[in-house]
């Protein structure tokens, strides 16, 4: 008897009269198969014996269902913001300000993710991104997965590649949250569905995209505004950075000496041409003009032991009314969030009318959905 896994992969099965969905996960006997729909096959009131005719395009069907590494046909990870061009991140953006107004006017009938997972690995744990992930890929009709860090741990009990390789069979898509970028660069590798970089210690784009879209409901638009980050220069900074070497803005990061961001990712943004770009450690001089100025916490999640030590160094560089004073009337105050309110920020400034901080963290699952949308060719 001969029975055939259907994996998540495109089998290339064009003009076979089977069609293999590539979300499936069980098998059928091609020995003895009489069915008009088996779980992700589709068959023409087919009645087979023995072995399914196939394609020439599948000369070998054992190679093509057990290939270890499988490619995600016109299917697209979310890992860095220049990975896309100008174009496609904003229609990424529009695309989340439409299905946002489609949530917010109560329609709960669009349901592109119906009978879709995903796993949401988290290595780093977080509020945010577990509860915006999760609530939005449901609320499209999909079904979402914690796996915490106690759960797999990556690289650990288990290997990145084979972590990839099974969940993939199990799900649609991967969200993941991580501390190396290294482990994302190899998740994305080798799994067969898109990997959704939800955070690592290196960059943070599904923030920069939800901080986007904010700014767009706000201003009105990304192109030619200046945007003031004070603090660490940090993963936020480098997604910054990085959406500044494919749309247009003033970005200025204002941070202590020795605090500055990857000098590469500053290097990737500068010959890129198409923003200006600064890094200052005078964070009066430049808050001047702003249209936002944004803070982070100065120590970061891992970085706990360094606290004290850090609010000594970055004293200057909290952000304050005397600050968004200078900046001017026209400046919003953008915040990632958690904020350690009397550290990088004053209550004050959080709680003021031109704060735009609770809107841009409601704004994490518009943003996503319409990653996830944009990685699934939905």
């Amino acid at each position: 008897m001969v029975y055939a896994a259907l994996m998540p992969a495109n089998l290339g099965l064009e003009g076979s009269p089977v069609r293999i969905h590539r979300t499936t996960t069980s098998c059928f006997n091609l020995d003895n198969l009489t069915k008009d729909f088996v779980r992700g096959v589709k068959i023409n009131k087919l009645k087979v014996n023995g072995l399914v005719k196939l394609s020439t395009k599948v000369p070998n069907i054992k190679s093509a269902l057990m290939s270890p590494v499988e490619e995600k046909t016109g299917l697209k990870d979310f890992l860095h913001i220049n990975d896309f061009d100008k174009g496609t991140i904003l229609k990424i953006l529009d695309r989340a300000k439409e299905v946002k107004a489609l949530l917010k006017s109560g329609e709960r009938t669009y349901l592109p993710f119906k009978g879709k997972t995903m796993a949401m690995i988290f290595a780093k744990p977080s509020m945010r991104t577990r509860v915006s992930f999760e609530t939005g890929f449901f609320l499209l009709g999909g079904h979402a997965i914690y796996l915490g860090p106690k759960d797999i741990e990556m690289g650990k009990r288990e290997e990145t590649r084979d972590v990839a390789r099974v969940l993939s069979r199990y799900n649609d898509i991967i969200m993941a949250r991580l501390f190396a970028h290294q482990d994302l660069l190899d998740l994305a590798n080798y799994a067969s569905v898109p990997v959704i970089n939800g955070l690592t210690d290196y960059n943070h784009p599904c923030q920069i995209m939800a901080d986007a879209l904010t700014m767009i409901e706000h201003i009105g638009q990304i192109e030619g505004t200046k945007v003031v980050y004070v603090g660490d220069g940090n993963n936020i900074v480098h997604s910054w950075l990085l959406l500044a070497a494919v749309i247009p803005f003033h970005f200025v990061c204002a941070c202590p000496k020795g605090f500055e961001p990857d000098p590469k990712t500053v290097e990737t943004a500068q010959r890129a041409g198409v923003s200006k770009i600064e890094i200052t450690h005078d964070p009066k001089e430049a808050v001047k003009g702003a249209d936002v100025v944004y803070s982070d916490v100065w120590a970061s999640m891992g970085q706990k032991e360094e606290a004290e030590y850090r609010r000594k160094v970055f004293q200057g560089f909290q952000v304050d009314e005397e600050l968004m004073k200078i900046a001017g009337p026209q400046a919003y105050f953008m915040h990632c969030l958690p904020a350690e309110r009397g550290v990088e920020v004053t209550n004050g400034v959080v709680e003021a009318p031109n704060s735009i901080v609770f809107p841009q963290a409601e704004n994490r699952m518009h943003a996503q959905n319409a990653i996830m949308l944009h990685s699934l060719g939905l």
